[in-house]
């Protein structure tokens, strides 16, 4: 079980069959209803996707500014360079700019900074090589909005700054020519969510005038796409119409260097989703950054030369795999690291060595943030100063933890969801602690749980098919605001397991019903899951279409699995029958003689409590932890007994059970002498007149 918690929605009936009386399909009505959207006018008009971007760039502050300055150098044929990010959205931004720059015959300088070298953002000595080789012009693109100094120093060289960005602002702008940055508090411009590629477009479409603002997104939307969906933002507003449109017109796109990469990664030819993305394109083109190479990432998109593309896809997708297992071997360290903090240091992770790859932790701050529920906080350490990554959880806001940290940090930026910070070696102690004060002010003081955020249980197995998969494109695109649906099948029995793919996955056959599912569990194995053929279980998944030699079948790509913890038709009756001789009711002899355990069951189910009990308290869900216990006991009715058992137990003083909302908890008590079992109320009534004959005690 990878999450300790499920929050399973629950939509309303009567709100899914409204849906469905419009038109929508079962899994699509259940996931509309599941996230509020509840009539057809409100579906019709969450699932409607622009084709065009309907605001104009102009109402952004600055933007007339940065228009001017710019067209301005384009007429005087001055020399531009353009200053990005080396991430995604970064190196996406950079191209866009300057693609459009060039074929308005701009001469244009590129600078991605080096990210072990030259860190994030500005730097001086950056703008001082910039200006040496002729430029008169500086725009930064997904970075420089805190970068007051370095602009101040361009200004110095005489050297013009036009600053665009998309992160949260500090209280001083840089004193550029235009800062065009729809997170400042003086823009009017109503959709403040677009990514560093999305402003770096919006210039662009500026640049262009009305006229051209067709040509200029059909051309420019596949760029867009990916730096939105790389850098997480909400899928909403322009934003999904960016991502909608260069989803649409990525097969087509004039930039071979990205069919270059689809080809190199197996992707050619097969329909792309923000799912492929995210999950192939991203990280291939991210893995030249972190591991300190983006400008072969930004050689790639900008080349229109086939071979010298196919090249460097080869290249990045070499880049990604050997980051890859940086990855894994940091994760691996992280993860000892995390087991030896005190339970007040885990409500923010923050770990740190100098054996990290630089380029590598924010990768694994995020997946320990989502794997811990936490924040994350990764350093690497140099010469007794560290840089970190950090990511969020739950919409926790990290530049602002970061703020109220800002007099140990020796810098930082970013935005609310992932950031960047410079802290002084000796200062980590201190900000792990402070920083794990204010989480836990900011939650309220709950220790975090890992949690899984699942749309709905499935109701209707036998209407989950291909066509209700395909019917869930309507949803598309994906991303933070508008997740991949998550679904739940609740109770279901594993037919059969096996290992895949040497080993390193988990192929299952599963059933609810008379339905069957196949379903596969990447990266677990069966060990890890602790199933086996026959037992009963709860399954989350993504559904999706997966073709196999020319096939396609329906497919559960789990998340995660767990003992069910909805009872079978055996086990629901068996624990109303508990429930109404606890209420005193009538039960028959059969029924009495069903619940009777023997003196030697009671004493296998002692034995076994008794032993965990020693360890410590059981905390646990109730209906895995009997499913344990009856194999103790053994024989017929083990379930019911073990059940039983318990309250026996809790009733005779040996343990102490409470139950709250299917959780169980039990702690051993401290007792004299021997207990006779079958003193106990429930049992007395089990047997009848032979109450007082052959008495069980335990010692």
């Amino acid at each position: 079980m990878k999450y300790q918690k499920w929050n399973i929605g629950a939509p309303a009936e009567q709100d899914v069959t409204l849906l469905r009386s419009a038109g929508y399909s079962y899994l699509l009505s259940t996931v509309l209803a599941a996230r509020g959207v509840t009539t057809p006018e409100a579906a019709a008009e969450f699932l409607d996707r622009e084709r065009k971007l309907t605001i104009s760039p102009m109402l952004m502050r600055d933007m007339d500014k940065a228009v001017a300055r710019i067209q301005r150098a384009i007429a005087d044929e001055e020399i531009v360079a353009v200053f990005g990010d080396y991430d995604v959205d970064g190196i996406t931004s950079t191209v866009l700019l300057m693609d459009y720059l060039k074929s308005c015959g701009v001469k244009c300088l590129r600078y991605i900074p080096r990210r072990i070298e030259d860190g994030y953002g500005l730097s001086k000595d950056a703008i001082q090589g910039l200006h040496d080789r002729g430029a008169t012009l500086m725009i930064t693109v997904d970075c420089g909005i805190t970068g007051n100094d370095e602009v101040a120093f361009a200004n110095s060289l005489g050297m013009d700054v036009v600053v665009t960005d998309h992160h949260e602002c500090k209280e001083t702008l840089p004193e550029a020519v235009a800062v065009v940055d729809p997170h400042r508090p003086d823009c009017p411009y109503p959709f403040k969510q677009l990514a560093g590629v999305g402003v770096a477009l919006k210039l662009v479409l500026a640049l262009g005038g009305e006229s051209r603002e067709d040509a200029l997104f059909a051309r420019y939307c596949t760029l867009a796409a990916i730096g939105t969906v790389a850098d997480v933002m909400r899928m909403e507003g322009e934003n999904r119409t960016i991502v909608y449109c260069g989803l649409e017109a990525l097969p087509h796109t004039d930039f071979v260097g990205v069919h270059a990469l689809l080809k190199e990664a197996g992707l050619l030819g097969k329909p792309i989703t923000s799912i492929q993305i995210g999950f192939v394109l991203s990280p291939r083109i991210n893995a030249a950054g972190r591991m300190g190479a983006a400008d072969l990432a930004a050689d790639l998109l900008e080349t229109d030369d086939p071979a010298k593309a196919e090249l460097l896809a080869k290249q990045l997708c070499d880049l990604n795999r050997e980051r890859q297992a940086v990855e894994q071997a940091i994760c691996a360290d992280a993860t000892e690291k995390i087991e030896k903090l005190r339970s007040e240091e885990r409500s923010a992770l923050v770990l740190s060595s100098a054996d990290w790859h630089q380029g590598v932790v924010g990768i694994v701050a995020s997946r320990l943030s989502e794997k811990y529920s936490c924040p994350s906080f990764m350093i690497h350490l140099r010469d007794g100063t560290g840089k970190g990554s950090c990511r969020s959880y739950g919409g926790f806001n990290l530049f602002a933890a970061l703020e109220a940290c800002s007099d140990l940090l020796d810098g930082f930026g970013g935005h609310e969801l992932a950031a960047g910070f410079t802290i002084p070696e000796g200062n980590i102690d201190a900000f792990r602690q402070r920083m794990n004060r204010y989480v836990r002010s900011a939650s309220g003081g709950e220790l975090p749980v890992s949690s899984l955020d699942v749309d709905a249980a499935i109701t209707c197995p036998g209407e989950v098919t291909l066509d209700q998969v395909e019917g869930l494109n309507l949803l598309e695109p994906y991303g933070a605001g508008n997740p991949r649906p998550v679904f739940a099948l609740l109770g279901a029995t594993v037919d059969s397991l096996q290992s895949v793919g040497q080993g390193k996955h988990l192929k299952l056959r599963l059933s609810k019903g008379t339905c069957r599912f196949d379903a596969i569990f990447f990266s677990v194995t069966a060990e890890d899951c602790g199933v086996a053929a026959g037992s009963r279980v709860d399954v989350a998944f993504y559904l999706q279409a997966n073709t196999f030699r020319g096939t396609t079948t329906l497919q559960l790509q789990l998340i995660d699995i767990r003992p069910s913890l909805t009872p079978s038709r055996h086990e629901a009756a068996d624990l109303d029958l508990l429930h109404r001789l606890r209420e005193g009711r009538t039960l028959s002899a059969q029924e009495s003689a069903r619940l009777l355990a023997s003196r030697e069951q009671f004493g296998a189910f002692w034995i076994a409590l008794e032993r965990q009990l020693r360890q410590g308290k059981v905390d646990a869900d109730l209906l895995p932890y009997l499913r344990r216990l009856a194999a103790a006991g053994g024989g017929n009715e083990s379930f019911l007994r073990a059940a039983l058992a318990l309250i026996v137990f809790d009733e005779r003083g040996l343990l102490s059970m409470t139950l709250r909302e299917g959780r169980l908890t039990l702690c051993l008590n401290q007792t004299q002498g021997k207990v006779d079992l079958f003193a106990s109320p429930y049992l007395s009534r089990l047997r009848g007149p032979a109450a007082n004959r052959n008495r069980g005690d335990l010692s």
